[in-house]
């Protein structure tokens, strides 16, 4: 059959599910199948009846709203890429910038101190820190998940790279860091509990809770991360964390409502929201 018709087929699939971007995961799937690029399926003409068997239990599964990632057993990330699969939460591209931002602030460190001790907390399947090592290879770079599942994900992930990972509660890690560390970023749970009904069917169905909510208001992880960043920092250091779109202002109070923290930034995402906060600790 050919390409264009069997790429037809999906979408229309897809979109009758709900999936959001049908085109681009109906094209993702068939080149997985193929073993090759969305950028280079024009090179296909006709799909054979085997990998037509394939696409279609694949197109059906990404019908049901698994992961598109869980079937293909990957996501890209900045730079990296990553396995990922049940048991761990898929990294989103919002974050990337939160990523972007702490590489940054690890290059500047790196300038100013001739050192970059970078810590990642709730590091799920390892991204952040993954992509930390990657574009700044002389950062000192730590992190910490608390999820068995997703620490197994994690140490498929930052095998080879350097990065001291451990198996833990963010809000006691390292405590032999204490007032050391330059940058400490997280992307951790944010969504309050009442909020269940409006979470996409992936994540509610196939992320880990304990990487989704946190509390009646989605803060408690800001919290602790507050408590912990203030410990692990060296006086001017710096934090950066993940929210929900609708905690642009009360994710950064958090950090505001104490006295130790300077420079309380939000930033927006490419979409025009709220999504990451940045503070300063005082020295």
């Amino acid at each position: 059959m050919r390409r264009q018709e069997v790429l037809r087929g999906a979408v229309t699939a897809l979109s009758g599910a709900g999936v959001a971007s049908p085109e681009h995961d109906a094209a993702e799937l068939l080149a997985f199948v193929h073993g090759t690029t969305r950028a280079r399926l024009f090179e296909l003409d006709d799909v054979s009846d085997q990998a037509r068997g394939r696409y279609d239990a694949l197109v059906a599964r990404r019908a049901a709203r698994e992961p598109l990632q869980h079937l293909t057993g990957t996501a890209a990330f900045r730079h990296v890429e990553l396995s990922v699969g049940p048991g761990v939460f898929v990294p989103r591209p919002e974050t990337e910038l939160l990523a972007g931002w702490a590489i940054e602030a690890a290059r500047l460190s790196q300038h100013e101190n001739r050192s970059c001790r970078v810590v990642d907390l709730c590091t799920g399947s390892g991204a952040i820190a993954k992509a930390v090592a990657h574009e700044v290879p002389e950062a000192d770079v730590h992190a910490v998940e608390l999820d068995p599942s997703a620490f197994a994900w994690a140490e498929r992930n930052l095998e080879g790279t350097g990065v001291d990972l451990r198996q833990g509660d963010m809000a006691t890690a390292f405590e032999e860091l204490a007032g050391t560390v330059d940058v400490v970023v997280c992307n951790p749970p944010y969504i309050p509990l009442e909020a269940w009904e409006s979470v996409a069917l992936e994540a509610r169905d196939h992320d880990p809770h304990l990487a989704l909510f946190s509390g009646q208001d989605g803060l408690d992880a800001m919290r602790l991360l507050e408590q912990r960043a203030s410990l692990l920092l060296r006086p001017g250091g710096v934090v950066g964390a993940e929210h929900a779109d609708a905690q642009g202002e009360s994710a950064p109070g958090v950090f505001r409502a104490r006295p130790h923290w300077r420079e309380v930034v939000d930033h927006l995402d490419l979409a025009g929201r709220p999504r990451y906060l940045t503070a300063r600790l005082a020295t």
